[in-house]
């Protein structure tokens, strides 16, 4: 197994403008994610609710996916053409926008049409965030600005989630967006008043139109191991987590007002895992870190898609060593692919990139949505297990897929370190 791509910063310590800019950004991915996440734990609700299929909601799941997909491809070309905060702040209002639709949304055509619009602003947050952390930290501290970035995952499910699924019980579903739509609001206010341009892409950037811009990029024989990895490694996640509160309600047996309990422990847990995943990322290595997470991963998601009727202590001991091994997955992949692209194809690295998961991301729950089955609203999901074997399949292959990204990686800062 390879080494990491590069030496460790023993004692590197963050300014006080680093560790605002990690925290935003943190804050602003919680926001994304929250808004994400939070309607599959909805969809024990939601369903029966909207008096929809699996099929049906597993396409209103899409829609997002579909939506920032096309967004973050359109946007990639103009992406190292502007100050990345104004291009942040632009799409984040977009998302902020979407959010309140959805949360007043009344049918189900109408919200996945509020879905779409988000998904449009949505899915290009992402990238430009990783853009900002790609241009300010060096590779060596990556993986811990990633580790504590992707933290909003974890505190998505110790706040956001929990939070969400306590007002869809007590008022409904549309009290989660209004949420989000309102927290959001807030976070955007500090980004148009404390965030300082990133402008260090434009310098020396060529006259390429954007369309030229897109093409270079897209077709860089470097760049393409890293989108067709980046596509393996969206699936997996897509496949499992539409349909993770149906099956723990129908198939599992936790009863509704018992989910909030069992994201909320899980997201306790991954708060303090996340830090030191990301510290080991940079310690141990990237990839090392990967193929720990990706064994992980594969054994707990067999162990959880064939689970049946369980006490909830133990479906949260398999929850949390599934979340870390995601996490680890999470981490040293974003950190590892990071340092695929050059600065002055960042921003259209991550739009693609970005673009490539979420379309991938995508098919993944639409395909989901086909595979599993459920006779009746109350009834077990059917076939679900197979969604597993799935997931567990492409964690194998994106195993090797990494690995030469980790050696491409390697030789470029190899001579990048020996260039004059």
């Amino acid at each position: 197994m390879s080494r990491d791509t590069s030496a460790n910063i023993p004692g590197r310590l963050f300014s006080p403008y680093e560790k605002f800019v990690i925290a935003i950004l943190a804050f602003i991915q919680f926001t994304v994610i929250v808004d994400f996440m939070v309607l599959s734990p909805l969809g024990a609700i939601l369903m029966p609710g909207l008096g929809i299929s699996t099929s049906q909601f597993g396409l209103v799941v899409s829609a997002y996916a579909f939506s920032a997909g096309a967004a973050g491809l359109s946007a990639a070309g103009f992406a190292d053409r502007f100050d990345r905060k104004k291009m942040l702040l632009f799409f984040y209002v977009g998302f902020i926008t979407g959010t309140f639709f959805c949360g007043i949304a009344g049918s189900y055509l109408l919200l996945l049409w509020a879905r779409i619009i988000t998904g449009l602003f949505g899915g290009v947050i992402g990238s430009i965030s990783f853009a900002i952390i790609t241009d300010m930290f060096p590779m060596g501290v990556r993986g811990r600005v990633m580790g504590f970035v992707q933290m909003a995952f974890s505190a998505s499910q110790v706040l956001g989630i929990p939070l969400g699924l306590f007002l869809a019980t007590q008022w409904n579903w549309h009290a989660p967006f209004l949420m989000i739509g309102g927290t959001g609001a807030v976070v955007g206010i500090v980004i148009a008043l404390k965030l300082k341009p990133v402008t260090a892409h434009l310098t020396g950037t060529n006259d390429r139109s954007a369309f030229h811009h897109l093409w270079h990029t897209a077709s860089n024989p470097f760049y393409i191991r890293g989108f067709l990895a980046t596509m393996l490694l969206a699936t997996g996640g897509f496949m499992i987590m539409p349909f993770s509160s149906a099956f723990l309600v129908n198939n599992i047996l936790i009863p509704e007002n018992r989910l909030s309990l069992i994201f909320l422990v899980t997201g306790v847990v991954s708060l303090f895992t996340g830090p030191l995943l990301g510290r080991m990322a940079d310690s141990i290595g990237k990839y090392r870190l990967f193929v720990a997470g990706s064994l992980l991963s594969m054994v707990m998601v067999m162990i959880y898609t064939h689970l049946g009727p369980n006490p909830i202590g133990l479906v949260m001991v398999v929850n949390i060593f599934l979340w870390i091994g995601i996490s680890s997955r999470m981490i040293s992949s974003s950190a590892l692919i990071s340092g695929v692209p050059e600065m002055k194809d960042r921003g259209a690295y991550m739009g693609i990139n970005s673009s490539i998961q979420q379309v991938s991301g995508g098919i993944a729950s639409f395909v989901a949505g086909l595979m599993v089955y459920q006779p009746t609203s109350n009834a077990p999901l059917q076939h679900f297990d197979r969604v597993g074997y799935v997931t567990a399949g492409t964690m194998v292959i994106t195993i090797g897929m990494m690995f030469f990204i980790n050696r491409q990686v390697a030789s470029k800062m190899k001579r990048a370190r020996q260039a004059p």
